[in-house]
């Protein structure tokens, strides 16, 4: 017996310094990409070493199976009871499962059924590959704004890390930091600047505190230059900023450029300031939505200047508000130049902006030109100034109409002020107690619109050859189905995907997340005034929005409703797919083979788009009369094969919007013609088995 045993304990260690040595000789394959549109080809079998006589021949690493209890291999399961055939499992979606280990998925769902997850939801969000707001990185106070000039190549600097007051002159370069929290800093001092260059780039959820920053200072310079630039979903705040202080200039030069959901706040920012100037260059340029607050910027300054040069422009849906902007400043001058250019439904609100003031001046020229509709607010604005004087020249000029109201502005006991609208085209516009005296109109367009009677000007025109909008599509980005024909040569858009990273949740953790904006907020640390609590609002109204018109929607929180929705929409017999990469985007391709799905014919189709959330939820739903495509996409010089692209031909569009950016591109009305589109990356199509 004893040998026996003996021998069974031999054989299973030699088998388990074959399996080692195995693993070393074939290691794990890499995991496939994300944008594959296909899983990949399975890798032939290596030819194993020969094994002695008599043992069994053992399963190679790389087939080793996934870990049973994993969730990965749960959705694997669920896979294959829902999905018929057996063919492979499309890799670029089972590429987006959850990552989590067994120990942390069982710790997480028991943490969340008892409705204490928060308590580590940092460790939630890493384990699991979530979005989550990011801490300080690195905090600076009055302490360090003397002697930072060595410490700009990293984030790990504290108040600690730098002696010194805050009384002498400094220059503080930090570039290429992240997440800072600045608090009292370069209070008092005397001369000095500070250049924050490429801060925050790129990130995602960075957070930017400037707390007190500057307060009381004399002659101090600050410039923020490419901040939070490409990122996604940052929050910063101006808070206190450069109170009390004494000339110096500020510069914001292409902060949050290219952002997707950027939240800003500059509270009491520049109040009681003497002769102190501040530039936005470029701010918020080729954003994706967010909202801007200017809550009692300047105000009670004195002598300050503020120019907003194209602020906003090129932007989607970006809302700026300024509340008590100026209010009881002396000699305070705005200047809002090319604000809003081009953008997409930009809104804006000016409440009690430069009330109380003394001498103001405000210019707003070439503001919320060639934009797509978008909304102003203009409330109380100048009331009880004293020398006021407003210049709207060249002011909404949009190209699709949008709405302004100007409510009770220029009232008060003081009348000697001056609100000029020159060469003002105004659509849906409203003047509502105003001032009878010192307001005047000149070149008002459109004013037989107007609750304000003065003479029309001829209505505004279109230039023959006019430059299409930057909001209005990119080339490619919609197309018609007579152009899919190999050897057609034709633009191909931007498909890359945007958002950041994230992973699916598991089910059992998911459906323990109530799926609503406070609960959602609260656990993943969103307050309000922040981009992420943004993000989850726009998220959760989007899902809770009625469909539309034979639409079937539903917002899947996990891969299993994903495939619920789809078995539901389709039956069992499904295949999905994706462009198998971004290869080709933003330049002219041409295209090779073309297979039409389901033999060219029409059929029916399940969409899934990204919805920008802390963990990955899919706006999935119906599209009945569709027509899809796969195409293989060529290189224009060299006809050689760079991608696999997956198209969609929208048959049905009689209840699409005539202000659909489709047919913008294409010319035509809802009903008349077809829109065909490339799936983007991120994105998918469900459809029955060819």
């Amino acid at each position: 017996m004893a040998s026996t045993r003996c021998a069974h304990l031999l054989t299973i260690s030699i088998l388990l310094l074959l399996l080692c040595h195995l693993t070393r000789a074939f290691p794990l394959p890499s995991p496939p990409s994300a944008s594959s549109s296909a899983a990949s080809p399975s890798p032939p079998p290596p030819v194993l070493p020969p094994l002695p006589r008599g043992l069994p021949r053992l399963i190679p690493a790389w087939s080793l199976p996934v870990n049973p209890f994993t969730a990965k291999a749960a959705f694997i399961r669920y896979w294959n009871r829902k999905v018929r055939g057996n063919r492979p499992h499309p890799a670029f979606l089972f590429a987006k499962l959850s990552p989590l280990s067994v120990p942390d998925a069982a710790t997480f769902s028991t943490l969340a059924s008892a409705g204490k997850l928060a308590s580590r939801i940092r460790d939630f969000c890493a384990a699991a590959s979530l979005l989550c707001p990011s801490t300080p990185a690195a905090s600076w106070s009055a302490a360090s704004s003397s002697s930072v000039d060595g410490a700009a190549g990293g984030v790990a600097a504290s108040s600690s890390a730098a002696g010194g007051g805050g009384g002498a002159a400094s220059a503080a370069p930090f570039k290429n930091y992240e997440n800072g929290n600045f608090s009292s800093y370069g209070n008092s001092g005397g001369g000095g600047s500070d250049q924050f260059a490429v801060y925050s780039s790129g990130k995602s959820g960075p957070v930017d505190s400037f707390k007190q920053y500057g307060k009381g200072s004399l002659g101090r310079n600050d410039s923020f230059a490419n901040y939070e630039e490409g990122g996604n979903v940052g929050t910063s705040s101006f808070n206190s900023y450069t109170t009390g202080a004494t000339g110096g200039a500020g510069e914001f030069a292409g902060y949050a450029g290219q952002t997707n959901t950027v939240a800003a706040t500059f509270a009491t920012y520049d109040n009681t300031g003497n002769g102190r100037t501040h530039e936005f260059t470029a701010y918020s340029q080729d954003a994706n939505s967010g909202v801007q607050s200017f809550t009692g910027y300047g105000k009670t300054a004195n002598g300050a200047s503020e120019s907003f040069k194209t602020y906003g422009n090129n932007s989607n849906t970006v809302a700026s508000g300024f509340i008590n902007y100026g209010q009881k400043a002396n000699g305070f001058n705005d200047t809002f130049a090319s604000y809003g250019l081009d953008g997409n439904a930009p809104q804006n609100t000016f409440r009690s902006y430069a009330s109380g003031s003394n001498a103001g001046i405000d210019e707003f020229k070439a503001y919320r030109d060639q934009a797509n509709v978008g909304d102003d607010s203009f409330t109380s604005y100048a009331n009880n100034a004293n020398g006021a004087a407003a210049d709207f020249d060249s002011y909404g000029k949009s190209t699709n109409p949008g709405s302004v109201a100007f409510k009770g502005y220029g009232q008060g006991s003081n009348p000697n002020h001056r609100i000029g609208f020159t060469q003002y085209s105004g659509e849906n516009t409203t003047f509502k107690a105003y001032s009878n005296e010192g307001v005047e109109f000149k070149e008002y367009q459109n004013m037989s619109k107007m609750e304000v009677s003065k003479t029309a000007a001829p209505a505004a025109t279109t230039a023959p050859g006019h430059r299409l909008p930057k909001w209005s599509p990119e080339p490619g980005k919609f197309f018609r189905e007579r152009d899919l024909m190999m050897g057609n040569r034709m633009p191909m858009p931007d498909i890359a995907d945007k958002m950041p990273h994230r992973a699916f949740l598991p089910r059992d953790i998911a459906t323990k997340i109530p799926f609503e904006e406070n609960a959602v907020s609260a656990l993943f640390g969103a307050p309000p005034g922040t981009a992420m609590r943004q993000v989850v609002a726009s998220t959760v109204a989007e899902c809770a929005r009625p469909p539309s018109q034979g639409e079937t929607k539903r917002c899947t929180t996990s891969a299993e409703d994903m495939l619920d929705f789809a078995v539901e929409m389709l039956g069992s017999n499904i295949a999905v797919r994706s462009t198998e990469s971004t290869a080709g985007s933003g330049r002219d391709v041409r295209l090779g083979k073309i297979t039409g799905i389901a033999g060219g014919s029409v059929t029916r189709s399940v969409s899934c788009h990204q919805s920008l959330f802390p963990y990955l939820v899919y706006y999935c739903h119906s599209v009945p009369r569709v027509r899809l495509y796969e195409a293989d996409i060529l290189d224009v010089d060299s006809n050689r094969k760079i991608n696999h692209g997956v198209a969609i031909c929208h048959l049905e569009t009689s209840d699409w919007s005539p202000n659909h950016g489709a047919f913008m591109a294409l010319g035509g009305k809802p009903g008349q013609i077809e829109v065909c589109h490339w799936i983007f990356e991120g994105d998918m199509a469900w459809t029955l088995v060819d």
